[in-house]
């Protein structure tokens, strides 16, 4: 049956069954098929009677039973009702339970392992570590297994805790780095048209809030801006009562529509960060789509059920509340909006896997997200392997002291940043968009023809005929608005000379001040284009070298002085 094994497993299995180690890691992107290895690993060790039980696992409820039925396919018998309270049924061939069970009694476990010769699955092997409780119970239960398969699309954890049952080595820089025993890693699976390929939509626009003193701010979103900033322009972007959710909601309900038209049961998937903003999204795209908007709280009773049902039907859009990880494999989601403010690299790249499952050739998601600098970095590094290294310095500033995955994972209620504080509303403009780690720039108002022209790529083109596009459509933009910002300046100049006193050149200046903002980020996204830079690595440039507040608070005649630096570039 090696025939019906893609190449990765196939190659796997045999480093596997050649050695039959103690400890295996098996590294591979979420998509690739890490369960149908495992369970292919399980089926061979049971045939020849290496073991006779079988353990698996699992971080979540709603993934006991995605195994047990994925076992039962290819003949094993595992029980995903088994408790701390019950004992091993033998007309099963094994178990499926979770860390959090197994943390509570490791114990009650090592007895089952221990009764008989086992093959323990760890999957999402990542979520135990050191001095963690979930990592003590899985050390506890299964140290003395006779074969311990640990599974990951993400070896790396948000903290410096050793994950049990996996191999650190020195890197010679001070450092112990996590190894696999087999890597398949995301660029890898992309090649081999095992996974979709990513399309990030980027969306910016200027924020506005007042904070508990009644004193209003505004900030750009995509701008440098400091860490407050940031976490502020980036929370009132996701309010729901404003106007830059509703229009990226529109934008990719848009795109959703326009992918099935190739693919009539693809479906789209928001995350959001919290219970409230997760139904107030919801009844937005009510608003929108012409099905039910299913709605998954966390491990909320009957969520499960709820996943099952989506992923069945043909309905357009769920909403879940983070949970999405490992609780969330719905192979037809094909239109993601990352609208949390959870920002660790293992978060994010778990929450991109579920949109990479590839169904038919040339599929393409895409995946709308916030232009924020963290968000545009991984992003454009989604290819990038990782792996977990301990002791590595200033982890802070990489983003990994976040919460931990687990938590991320459950409903998390954020506190509000301040008392009093208050969003004022934030405008949504398509700032770029990322494809196989390069940045095409757009700087379009929502709505806008440039941004339909976008949201109508086609729904089917391999790799290689969406870079050409994307190309193609850069340098139709860029030389369009070339030509438009000559035109405007022409116009400018014109105008200027008719005007003929002060008070006129004031009240022109102040009607003319949103026209030059967009002139002026039009001009960066022309600059970052043809020099590859990120748009705020240039506004930075620009700011620094003419002084001013930020672009949503300066003057007409700041604008146009950075207006005036930018085209002698």
């Amino acid at each position: 049956m090696s025939n019906q094994l893609r190449a990765w497993q196939r190659k796997a299995l045999t480093k596997f069954l050649v050695n039959k180690p103690q400890d295996f890691l098996a590294v591979a992107t979420p998509g690739a098929g890490k369960t149908t290895f495992a369970l292919r690993v399980a089926t061979e060790l049971c045939a020849t009677r290496t073991v006779d039980r079988v353990i698996v696992v699992v971080p979540t409820e709603h993934l006991k039973v995605q195994w047990a039925e994925a076992a039962a396919r290819v003949g094993l018998a595992l029980d995903h009702n088994f408790s701390n309270s019950s004992a091993f049924n033998p007309a099963y061939d094994g178990i499926v339970v979770t860390y959090a069970q197994v943390s509570l009694h490791p114990w009650k476990h090592r007895q089952v392992t221990d009764a008989k010769r086992s093959l323990v699955i760890l999957d999402e092997i990542h979520h135990g570590g050191d001095t963690k409780s979930w990592g003590d119970g899985i050390r506890e239960a299964y140290g003395d297994a006779t074969h311990r398969l640990a599974l990951t699309g993400t070896p790396f954890r948000s903290d410096d805790s050793a994950i049990p049952f996996v191999r650190y080595e020195e890197d010679g820089e001070g450092h112990l780095v996590s190894k696999a025993d087999h890597t398949y890693g995301y660029a890898d699976a992309l090649a081999d048209g095992v996974v979709r390929p990513v399309v990030f939509l980027a969306y910016s626009g200027e924020a506005r809030w007042r904070d508990s003193a009644g004193e209003e701010y505004a900030a750009r979103l995509g701008e440098p801006l400091n860490a407050e900033q940031t976490t502020r322009a980036w929370k009132t972007a996701l309010d729901p009562q404003g106007e830059w959710i509703p229009a990226v909601l529109e934008a990719a309900h848009t795109r959703l529509l326009q992918l099935r038209r190739n693919i009539p049961d693809a479906g789209g998937l928001v995350i959001a960060t919290d219970t409230k903003t997760a139904r107030a999204y919801a009844r937005i795209l009510k608003e929108l789509s012409s099905t039910p908007v299913a709605v998954i709280l966390s491990d909320e009773p009957g969520s499960s059920e709820r996943i099952k049902e989506f992923s069945a039907s043909k309905d357009e859009w769920m909403v879940a509340v983070r949970m999405v990880s490992e609780g969330v494999d719905v192979p037809r989601l094909a239109v993601g909006v990352y609208a949390t403010s959870a920002s660790t690299p293992l978060f994010f790249a778990q929450a991109i896997g579920r949109f990479v499952r590839s169904r038919m050739p040339g599929e393409t998601a895409s995946v709308f997200l916030p232009s924020v600098p963290v968000l545009l970095d991984l992003a454009a590094k989604l290819e990038t392997s990782r792996d977990h290294v301990l002791g590595k310095p200033h982890r802070e500033k990489e983003g990994w002291d976040d919460e931990a995955l687990a938590e991320a994972n459950r409903e998390k209620n954020e506190p509000e940043l301040e008392r009093g504080y208050e969003s004022l509303g934030a405008e949504a403009e398509l700032d770029s968009l990322i494809y196989d780690g390069s940045t095409y720039g757009t700087a379009t108002i929502a709505g806008s023809e440039e941004e339909a022209d976008y949201l109508g790529l086609p729904g089917l083109l391999d790799a290689e005929q969406m870079r050409a596009l994307l190309k193609r459509r850069q340098t139709e933009q860029l030389n369009a608005r070339e030509a438009e910002e000559k035109k405007r300046r022409e116009e400018e100049e014109a105008r200027r000379k008719s005007e003929g006193n002060q008070a006129a050149a004031a009240r022109v200046a102040s009607e003319e001040i949103p026209q030059l903002r967009k002139e002026l980020n039009a001009l960066v996204s022309i600059n970052a284009s043809r020099t590859g830079r990120p748009h705020g690595a240039v506004h930075i440039e620009v700011r620094q070298a003419c002084g001013g507040p930020p672009t949503a608070l300066c003057s007409a005649e700041q604008l146009r002085e950075r207006i005036n630096y930018l085209r002698k570039w």
